[in-house]
């Protein structure tokens, strides 16, 4: 029972550290889906170029979207013909990294893991869309509705409102206000974006309390004490594993706090999001087989690159020296309780989905 008491009480820590910067995500992804609209990156990935390839790698980096979430979107880019390494591209920024947890990331990491992050995942995205272009040759074939094709990964698809932005004139849709589109957007983020990945997110501080109570620093050291073995390591718990950019956060920052270097949490940050088992096969059929293991030779390959280059950053200036290896404890602010509090009160009272009823469409 007292071990119990420790694990919740290191999660609750936990929570209370990462919920401010949780809701002010959540806040900056409702400001995007109020007022970027839905085609404008289709627009600009309808060709199989270096410039949509750059453009898809770029768009995916801020916007909030979970491994599985992310497969509609890029079915549908797909289908509007973009090409296999723009399509890749988007595939793998958008889940490593986003808004919410970028900013997570600067609650419970620091700062510049914070913002070596989306530079990570832009670079990763990169280099992998690029070695699909060249290497992924090959036919595909991308499901008519991706939703109804990927079981139970539809829970997690983002929903759409395609056959309102069909019904409804382009006029119309225009005439909508600055304030409509501002609830709009907060509706989304706070309703169903928060409840595609929030079980996950409780998962990770769950999972992140288990290893601050449980695992000790000398067993990470015996353990994963080497990068080299650390990364690889990393990699293997990483790729068939579901978990989200944000859940992924606390579990990388429990470990850290153990003793496992940055570069191997690096690479647990971007190769955990950005790929599961669940989701390969729906991934082959929209890329095909041969660029879906290109796809993920690059991921891995792009990942060990970037946790050598933190580290690397790190040795050099000596950034090790002053993490905060401290207790979350000293973290618990009133703000945070708060926000922790409200963060509960959203998954108990969930919020209205959005929708298209009425004269005005809430999805732009």
């Amino acid at each position: 029972m007292l071990m119990l008491e420790h694990i919740l009480s290191a999660s609750w820590n936990l929570l209370c550290l990462s919920a401010p910067y949780m809701l002010f995500g959540f806040f900056v992804a409702g400001l995007l889906k109020a007022f970027i609209p839905d085609d404008f990156i289709a627009r600009h990935l309808g060709r199989d170029n270096r410039s949509s390839l750059l453009k898809a790698a770029l768009f995916g980096v801020p916007i909030p979207l979970c491994s599985c979430g992310v497969l509609p979107a890029a079915a549908g880019l797909r289908k509007q013909g973009a090409g296999k390494g723009a399509t890749t591209a988007f595939l793998i920024s958008t889940p490593e990294t986003g808004v919410d947890s970028m900013a997570v990331t600067w609650g419970l990491l620091d700062p510049f893991i914070a913002v070596f992050r989306p530079l990570a995942a832009f670079f990763s995205a990169l280099l992998t869309g690029q070695l699909v272009r060249m290497f992924g040759s090959g036919s595909s074939a991308v499901a008519t509705d991706t939703t109804e094709n990927s079981g139970p990964m539809s829970k997690v698809a983002p929903r759409s409102c395609d056959r309102c932005q069909e019904n409804e004139p382009a006029a119309a849709r225009q005439k909508i206000g600055l304030w409509a589109r501002l609830v709009a957007g907060m509706k989304f983020a706070f309703g169903d974006l928060f409840h595609d990945i929030a079980a996950w997110f409780f998962v990770g501080i769950g999972i992140a309390g288990l290893i601050s109570v449980l695992v000790t620093p000398e067993l990470v050291e015996q353990w994963l004490g080497n990068p080299f073995v650390a990364m690889p390591a990393m990699l293997l718990a990483g790729i068939p594993l579901y978990v989200c950019a944000t859940a992924s956060t606390p579990i990388a920052a429990a470990l850290v706090l153990k003793g496992l270097s940055p570069g191997a949490a690096m690479v647990f940050l971007l190769t955990g999001p950005a790929t599961n088992a669940a989701a390969l096969s729906v991934t082959s059929k929209i890329l095909g087989r041969k660029a879906t293991v290109v796809y993920l030779a690059g991921l891995m390959l792009s990942a060990l690159i970037m946790g050598l280059c933190v580290d690397a950053v790190y040795s050099m200036a000596d950034l090790s020296s002053r993490w905060q290896q401290v207790s979350h404890e000293d973290h618990r602010t009133l703000i945070g309780m708060i926000s922790a509090l409200v963060l509960f009160a959203l998954a108990v009272f969930p919020q209205s989905p959005s929708s298209c009823g009425g004269t005005s469409c809430e999805c732009r």
